[in-house]
């Protein structure tokens, strides 16, 4: 997804939608680049079929998530993903560790116009964020 382009006021569904969109992003980038920095076979291109691929990445998931529950504080240390503190952005460590994280390297940007049913996707997208987000999660769990 792309973010909306530009500044927007407080409260509209635009600024809702990109700041939603960039906390997603942040809790992916820390996910990989810490099993990445276990499991270093996602630091380069995997030489496997895609069926054996898909295999491999879903049993580092499972193995993520075991050791995530069954070994706290030993699998994540504390200070190992970001941290928003008071609006200031605190990158983990994962990120200064990765001396061949080939797999992490930038993408080349290039521009171009989005096709109208992707921006529409993100409008409605952009929509519910707002409306959902006046709801308290009290109200949703009760």
């Amino acid at each position: 997804m792309k973010p909306y382009g530009g500044t927007h006021p407080k409260g509209s569904s635009k600024r809702t939608f990109n700041y939603r969109l960039s906390r997603a992003r942040r809790i992916v980038e820390n996910v990989f680049g810490i099993i990445s920095s276990v499991f270093r076979v996602l630091r380069k291109p995997m030489l496997l079929q895609p069926d054996n691929a898909e295999l491999v990445v879903m049993a580092i998931v499972l193995l993520h998530n075991y050791l995530k529950r069954h070994s706290r504080n030993v699998f994540i240390t504390p200070g190992l993903v970001d941290q928003e503190e008071e609006g200031i952005l605190n990158e983990g460590s994962w990120r200064r560790n990765n001396d061949d994280m080939t797999s992490l390297l930038p993408i080349r940007n290039i521009p171009r116009r989005s096709p109208a049913h992707l921006n529409a996707i993100r409008d409605e997208l952009a929509d519910y964020f707002t409306k959902e987000g006046k709801v308290s999660w009290q109200d949703r769990c009760s």
